[in-house]
């Protein structure tokens, strides 16, 4: 019998399951059509949760540097996200007193869609990314000092060395992606100056929960974040978190404020009802993590049930978005071309390539309007709303809109 994964934190050997979707491909190895009859590799997707520390998580399938060196993703593709992001520098501007003898460093900086606006209101900037083929657009378009390297204990050691401790250190949508939670958070503690604070937001694991986003475990996520597991791993290296909110990002997340442990700043009420809301919901018994499997099959039925009701009335549909959580979608419930005629996607860079598993081709978003879909099913559900304003062109021939999460639901 094969050893049991062990935690990512605390090496608590993992047990429980949380939620098991099988197995799948990666969700970032977008396939060109030459690729198309090679066989991929499909790796599984069964989460645990530790019966210890309660992190939430998903054992590596693959080395980071094979997922991330050269990543799909762009931050500033999406608009809602940027207003996002610009909402929160004016905040920690005015709440840091942030100025020009300030240093700000983001880790996971992507495409410098944060850093371009703390430059802008003249503070120094630092951005740390892995994928050099997104750090080269930070670089070379918005000229963000950019460190081409995965973030740890001795990133943070260079970056100390060279005087760029920070007085804000920025992580969005990154700590999730870690497989080395005690090097990644060692290295926060190393690189954020006496006094300094940290902000980290990620999807949100309650949200996630309440919400029935079973589609968020993918391999590139390898951990789903409460506040109950998080100040369990800060604690261990020197951290402390004073202050939390929720934001309607990604379906839902935290943002968690954390200084050093021996920091006066005080405590907000926040956090103690941020606690208390996670211990009411009961992330703090293991039973509660053991129901959620359920309802990703209940999902399941239900997308398939909608599709094939559809398809028997002769009605043609198209994906709208091929985000990793639509990967995780189309490859559980076994959508293919049967049930879609094709994916479209705002970034360039996965235009003319296909979905990994099945194989749909990912095209530009001007081919609805040539083809004239009866239903469009957005697979971002986080951002239906901004999508559903984009393509309201659609309503003209009667086109309505399917969202398959936190319930499948059709909006005309």
């Amino acid at each position: 019998m094969a050893d049991k994964p062990l935690c990512n934190f605390c090496k608590t050997p993992l047990s429980h399951t949380f939620v098991d979707l099988g197995c799948g491909p990666m969700v970032s190895a977008y396939l060109t059509e030459a690729q198309l009859q090679d066989m991929e590799p499909f790796f599984p997707l069964h989460s645990y949760v530790c019966s210890e520390c309660l992190l939430v998580q998903l054992p590596e399938a693959q080395a980071p540097e094979d997922i991330f060196s050269d990543y799909p993703y762009f931050s500033s593709v999406s608009k809602s996200w940027l207003v996002h992001i610009e909402t929160y520098v004016e905040e920690m501007m005015e709440r840091l007193e942030l100025g020009a003898d300030s240093q700000v460093v983001e880790i996971a900086s992507n495409d410098g869609y944060m850093l371009q606006f703390f430059k802008q209101r003249g503070v120094k900037v630092q951005g740390v990314e892995p994928a050099a083929n997104v750090a080269k657009v930070a670089i070379e378009q918005k000229d963000i000092p950019t460190v081409v390297r995965f973030f740890g204990k001795e990133t943070a050691e260079l970056l100390v060395a060279e005087g760029k401790q920070a007085d804000l250190l920025a992580g969005n949508n990154v700590l999730g992606h870690v497989p080395d939670l005690n090097d990644f958070v060692s290295g926060m503690k190393l690189v954020l100056k006496p006094g300094g604070v940290s902000t980290v937001e990620f999807a949100y694991l309650l949200t996630t929960m309440q919400g029935n986003q079973f589609d968020q475990v993918f391999h590139e996520h390898c951990s789903y974040i409460s506040l109950v597991a998080l100040e369990k791993i800060y604690a261990a290296h020197g951290l402390r978190v004073f202050d939390t909110k929720e934001t309607r990002t990604h379906g839902g997340s935290l943002r968690v404020y954390a200084c050093h442990v021996d920091d006066p700043r005080p405590e907000t009420e926040a956090v103690q009802a941020q606690r208390a809301k996670e211990r009411d919901y009961g992330l703090e018994d293991l039973a509660t993590y053991a129901a959620f499997s359920q309802q990703a099959i209940d999902t399941k039925h239900k997308l398939l049930e909608f599709l094939i009701g559809a398809k028997r009335d002769g009605k043609s549909i198209v994906g709208y978005g091929a985000p990793g959580k639509g990967c995780v979608m189309l490859n559980y419930c076994g959508i293919r071309g049967d049930f879609l005629d094709y994916l479209v996607d705002l970034n360039p860079v996965k235009q003319g390539l296909y979905m990994p598993g099945v194989h749909l081709p990912i095209l530009h978003p001007d081919t609805i309007a040539e083809t004239k879909p009866d239903y469009l099913l957005i697979l971002p559900w986080n951002l239906r709303e901004e999508i559903m304003e984009q393509l309201a062109y659609c309503r003209e021939w009667g086109a309505k809109f399917v969202v398959p999460s936190p319930v499948v639901k059709v909006y005309d």
